[in-house]
């Protein structure tokens, strides 16, 4: 849906027609569309759908084959300049797939860097030496086995950590989000939408939450010997006593789940990022980055086809209320069945682009 369309009653267009400066079309000697001028204080204009079909580009998403599978079509095209913020000192190109266009669409984008925030979604420190650690024989947790934790690890210390290094001291804000709610802990070790400890409550902090996750019993239940079928419904009754995936008290023992979560070692904290919380709702974390002045959001995190769109700071939460690029070699997928996430991740940024913007951490530049 184009967020541009004048509305076709006559006031509204005489409304418009009335403050509208003349839209102005120049090709500039890089062969970038130019932009469609908006005049200062207008809370609307009319963006010139232009679409110029692109000759052999190489494929999106080609930085980091090891993590996600670089994105190739058949027909790509270019359009003019999308978001244009007066004053612009943030680059962010991005591409979107329409099946009527027939092609993927690549468009600029112009922010602010002081109305742009990044948010990290579900950077779990699991399995990477704080002390939360996946159950065993059998336990889940996270992208569900220790060597899958892993390889997300390397993905945030070589593509996301290296983004928020780059990005931090010009945006407004960094902020990761956690699943459920915050704990006393929480409040002594991390900057919250409420709290902001001290240097000296942030080291005890530290050693209180490492003390409170090692102590816990990370064992639970081995798979099951036998299992009772019946002879109708053999596959059901199979599945229902062995499912592919349990995260329940019986494999990761009670009160796994209820352990203040810490945000990942892999990514390299500062004092002055916020955490958020899930349990805190989407209408808090919208109002929060509006009395922000936030306006732009680069989302990057876990998991692609579940986190990373459906919980509190997903993409289709925010995405309601902020412009959303969603940095596409910045996020894994849940991989099951395969040692790579790449297809998985490729496939799950592909679906989401059909309604959302999609970059990638090399089209973000500082101007």
């Amino acid at each position: 849906m184009n967020n541009y369309s004048l509305n076709n009653s006559c006031n509204c267009k005489a409304a418009r027609l009335a403050g509208l400066l003349v839209v102005y079309l120049a090709l500039a000697s890089d062969a970038k569309w130019a932009r469609a001028v908006e005049p200062t204080g207008q809370a609307s204009r009319q963006y010139q759908n232009t679409l110029r079909k692109l000759d052999n580009p190489p494929p999106l998403l080609n930085d980091f084959p090891e993590f996600v599978q670089p994105i190739a079509e058949l027909t790509r095209y270019e359009a003019p300049v999308l978001v244009d913020d007066q004053d612009a000192d943030l680059s962010v190109r991005a591409w979107r797939f329409s099946y009527n266009a027939r092609g993927i669409i690549e468009m600029p984008n112009r922010l602010r860097c002081k109305n742009t925030a990044v948010i990290m979604v579900h950077p779990w420190g699991i399995d990477d030496g704080q002390g939360w650690n996946t159950p065993q024989p059998a336990g889940v947790a996270d992208f569900c086995t220790p060597e899958k934790n892993h390889l997300a690890g390397k993905h945030t210390r070589t593509v996301i950590d290296p983004l928020l290094k780059r990005l931090r001291p010009h945006v407004a804000l960094v902020m990761y989000s956690l699943r459920a709610g915050e704990h006393e802990i929480h409040k002594k070790v991390y900057r919250s939408i409420r709290h902001n400890p001290s240097a000296d409550v942030r080291a005890a902090g530290r050693k209180e939450h490492a003390q409170i996750l090692s102590s816990f019993k990370y064992s639970g239940q081995p798979l099951p010997a036998t299992i009772s079928l019946s002879r109708d419904n053999t596959v059901r009754d199979y599945f229902k006593s062995f499912p592919g995936l349990d995260a329940s008290a019986k494999y990761n023992n009670a009160g796994f789940w209820d352990l203040p979560i810490p945000v990942c070692a892999d990514v390299s904290m500062h004092d002055d990022d916020y955490v958020y919380y899930d349990q805190d709702g989407y209408p808090a974390l919208r109002d929060f980055l509006k009395k922000q002045s936030i306006k732009h959001i680069i989302l990057t995190g876990y998991a692609t086809d579940m986190c990373f769109c459906k919980t509190t700071a997903g993409y289709e939460n925010l995405s309601q209320d902020f412009n959303v690029f969603l940095v596409g070699d910045a996020t894994l997928a849940t991989f099951p069945a395969n040692s790579s996430p790449r297809y998985a991740t490729n496939a799950h940024i592909s679906f989401a682009s059909l309604n959302q913007l999609v970059t990638q951490s090399s089209w973000i530049k500082l101007e």
